[in-house]
């Protein structure tokens, strides 16, 4: 059974706006995406190890700060070189106001 851990309220984030969340031994970040939902991926760029918090947020994109390859935050799939590598996503779900990532 999947456990859902509280990152934060939906007010903590804005629109197009990405957060970091740390969890025991995993780091992802929390996007608040154009559409109105939340998501949730792995926090590390797959082509090298730079945090994706510090990316921009570009429609459904999250771009690397490092060397600004790019991923569909909603899949995890590449989608500007040079990442090829998907990132791990996690089901996002609203309780109230709380946004909860499954694990």
């Amino acid at each position: 059974m999947a456990k859902k851990i509280r990152v934060c309220s939906v007010d903590d984030i804005e629109e197009e706006d990405v957060m970091r969340f740390d969890h025991e031994d995993k780091s992802l970040i929390i996007i608040h995406g154009p559409d109105g939902n939340f998501y949730a991926t792995d926090g590390y760029c797959t082509h090298e190890k730079q945090h994706l918090s510090e990316g921009i947020v570009d429609e459904f994109d999250i771009e690397c700060p490092l060397h600004f390859g790019a991923f569909d935050y909603r899949t995890g799939d590449p989608t500007v070189p040079p990442v090829c590598v998907a990132l791990k996503t996690y089901p996002v779900v609203i309780e109230g106001d709380e946004v909860l990532v499954e694990f």
